[in-house]
């Protein structure tokens, strides 16, 4: 009998490409989508591709969607669903942080917490593997993404006490770690403030002036390494991408160790997101 596979988040992005992929190479996929209006937008996409990819509403903040999820037997579970608020931390509405972190953390863990119990009763000898789409930016953080990073240091608590918590029982987990990838996730971020409920005149910053601060990556290594882990080829726990780009994030993370108190000056990139044009594409050299 084959896997399941259950990819949330499935409506655009990494998660839509990947369940995709996976359907066609015959894979049983259930690709979990937000709101009902992605579900026959979805079907119409997998029927153009020519491949067999169940479609189903899955808010993972709702109770009722998580619970039902729970009926579909699922061995190998991709935790991609994720949003993203770009702002100052001084200026992030109350329920912009509030939701980044119901959307990317809770929502996920608990949906998590049922999967892996049953996962569990059916035994060793069955495939188990949960693995949480992270970011680079829950191991370093940007200017303008406190919240999101915050939710994405949060993500990868929860993924590593479950990996050291399911061990014994036969349950794998991994992260995958995206870095900057042009997927248009990145440069809406910084248009979010637009449907802030706040007062504008408070804020530090001027929004409209501001954008996503690097250039951004191809995100086919993010979907073929994805693919890689869901099946069980790729056995790492963490994957940094691009993975040219792991000694720059090592570098980052050691460095906290030796940092000071800042020095009063605009850092870099908080210049470079003045600077950058959004949408802009890592040069090749």
């Amino acid at each position: 009998m084959s896997d399941t596979y259950l990819i949330t988040g499935a409506g655009s992005g990494f998660g839509k490409e990947i369940a995709l992929r996976l359907a066609e190479q015959g894979h049983d996929v259930i690709a979990g989508v937000e709101i009902i209006a992605q579900v026959n937008t979805l079907r119409a996409e997998a029927r153009d591709r020519n491949v067999t990819l169940r479609v189903e509403k899955l808010d993972v903040t709702d109770e009722g969607d998580r619970r039902k999820a729970l009926s579909w037997d699922v061995d190998v579970l991709l935790n991609n669903a994720g949003i993203s608020e770009g702002g100052s931390a001084v200026d992030l509405p109350a329920e912009v942080m509030r939701r980044q972190f119901e959307v990317n953390v809770f929502g996920p863990v608990l949906l998590t917490q049922g999967i892996a119990k049953q996962m569990v009763a059916k035994g060793k000898d069955h495939t188990a593997r949960i693995v949480f789409m992270s970011s680079v930016a829950g191991l370093t953080v940007d200017p303008f993404t406190g919240a999101y990073a915050g939710s994405k240091h949060a993500v990868e608590a929860f993924a590593d006490a479950l990996d050291q918590e399911l061990a014994e029982y036969g349950v794998t987990v991994a992260t995958i770690n995206p870095g900057p990838f042009l997927t248009g996730f990145n440069d809406t971020m910084f248009e979010e403030w637009k449907s802030w409920d706040d007062d504008p005149s408070t804020r530090l910053y001027d929004y409209s002036e501001l954008h996503f601060p690097h250039e951004q990556f191809d995100p086919e290594e993010v979907i073929t390494t994805s693919i890689a882990v869901l099946t069980g080829k790729d056995t790492a726990y963490r994957h940094v991408l691009p993975a040219s780009t792991v000694d720059d994030i090592r570098g980052q993370m050691d460095g906290e160790w030796d940092r000071t108190v800042n020095d009063g000056t605009r850092p870099a990139l908080v210049q470079t997101a003045y600077d950058i044009a959004p949408y802009t594409p890592v040069q090749d050299n």
